[in-house]
Formats: C-alpha cells, structure tokens, sequence
C-alpha cells in the first residue's frame, strides 16, 4: 500500500536530508529529535540484548551518556528469545535487541517513531547476530552499537565515504571510531537546545513508562501501534537504507540500516 500524499512529502523530505557525500559538519537525521520541556532528561531503556552484547550495550550507555543534554538508564530488561526478535516498541523510551534475524543484508537496525508533531517517541536499536563473523572485530562491534543507538537520538552519520572522524557515528574501519567524541557532543547540544511543549520520552522509573504529560494522542500518551510496519524505501546506498511507513496516529516509522559489507553477504 502506498503512502498517502502528505506522507510521501514528509518521505521525500527525509530522503533529501540523508542524501550527503563525504564528511559532513552537520550530522542531524531529519532534525528529529525527543521532545522535552528541561534542559536535559533521561531516556529509558529497555535492555533485550544476551550476554554477547552486554558490555557493548553499558559502554554504549555510558559513553553517550556523557553529553550534557541526555542521560541514558536501563530501567527493565527482557532477553527472551521471543522478545528479542520482535523487538517490540515501547511508548517513551528505548529498546536495545540483539538476535539472528537471519541473511537479510544489515548488520544494525535503528527505528524511531515519529508523532504527529515530527518528534520521536520511541525507538528500537537492533544488531544482527546471523552475521557472526563481522562480530569477530571487537571495535566494529562496539561501532554498530553505538552507531544505532545514537541514530534512535537524532543523530545522523559524519561521514559516509569510509573516511574516519574518529567516532562511531562515521562509517569507517579506524579502531579508533568506536565512540561518540566531542563533535557528537556538540551535535546533541545543538539538537536539543530548545525547550518542547511537553515530553515525549516516558518520565518515571517504572517498566510501564511512567509519568507522561504530553497532549492526549501525541508522544508518549498514546495508545500502542502494535507491530512497526518497514514501508516502502526512500534511500539506498552502498552502506545503508532509509525506509518510512505512515502509522496510524498522523506520525511516521521510520528505520536507518546499516548494510552488510559485501564480503560477508552469504552469495
């Protein structure tokens, strides 16, 4: 089924954003972006990842938690097998998955949910276990992790060209782009240094989402979409693919993937 018009709009308009070449200064994905009525806030995580990816998991969380304007907490976990395959959405905060979802062409899958006022309200991270020998290299495991959860931020690639800016968020193989850096830092700030009208990231430690004091209908007061449709794609590239779907509360899907390198597609 096609996007309605006024989806296919928002769609182009995505498309153009992620279209660069080389280096880029400003990393932003679509401008998209938590709404929040502070100056900082806390996103929670759901933990669905096995043991394999758990300390790439922490050190993620710590390392992007050292920007000033967002702190990361894993408030609930579940890594059942079931779970950690559907990667199920929930309203207000983020969910991080690892599993093998098979010979499908992506190493790292990050989805946002869009609300009808452009902001994200929740957000999926996922890494793909079939691939199990790209996951051999230390330093690209800790690459993907980090790079596919600072796209569930807001934060696009610096660079996609395979030159190195010494952060994850490049698409390069220097060991020494495993992390966020100061670029990114600066980056978040730059994202998030305006006050919303309300928050569309869940307020409170419990696993249900907590306190919400969004508008009825819009960020995390709302009801569940249930399974997060692919929809149709935007962008392709050599290392990555832009898809959009509408939902059914006027806002959008919308998924970044990292794409396998070709040596180690299974031919």
């Amino acid at each position: 089924m096609s996007l309605p018009f006024s989806k296919c709009k928002l769609a182009f308009g995505l498309l153009i954003s992620t279209i660069s070449a080389g280096a880029v200064a400003d990393h932003s994905w679509g401008n998209y972006h938590w709404a929040k009525n502070t100056s900082s806030f806390d996103l929670q995580v759901v933990d669905s990842v096995t043991s394999d990816w758990q300390s790439e998991l922490n050190n993620t969380l710590s390392q992007w938690s050292s920007s000033s304007v967002l702190n990361l907490a894993i408030t609930s976990g579940d890594d059942t097998s079931n779970t950690r395959k559907r990667c199920p959405m929930v309203t207000g905060q983020m969910r991080v998955c690892n599993a093998a979802y098979g010979n499908n062409g992506w190493l790292g899958l990050a989805s946002i949910g869009l609300d009808s006022n452009g902001h994200i309200d929740q957000g999926t991270a996922k890494v793909n276990d079939t691939y199990s020998s790209y996951w051999q290299d230390q330093t690209e495991k800790n690459h993907v992790m980090c790079q596919e959860v600072g796209h569930v931020f807001g934060l696009g690639h610096t660079s996609e060209d395979g030159s190195s800016q010494s952060t994850c968020m490049d698409y390069s193989n220097d060991p020494n782009s495993q992390w966020p850096n100061q670029h990114d830092y600066q980056m978040l700030s730059d994202i998030y240094n305006h006050l919303d009208s309300y928050n569309s990231y869940a307020d409170g430690g419990s696993s249900d989402g907590g306190s919400c004091n969004a508008p009825p209908g819009k960020g995390c007061n709302k009801n569940s979409n249930g399974a997060v449709p692919l929809g149709v794609r935007v962008h392709r590239d050599h290392d990555r693919e832009v898809w959009v779907a509408a939902r059914n509360d006027g806002g959008l899907w919308v998924h970044h993937i990292r794409r396998v390198p070709e040596e180690y597609l299974d031919h």
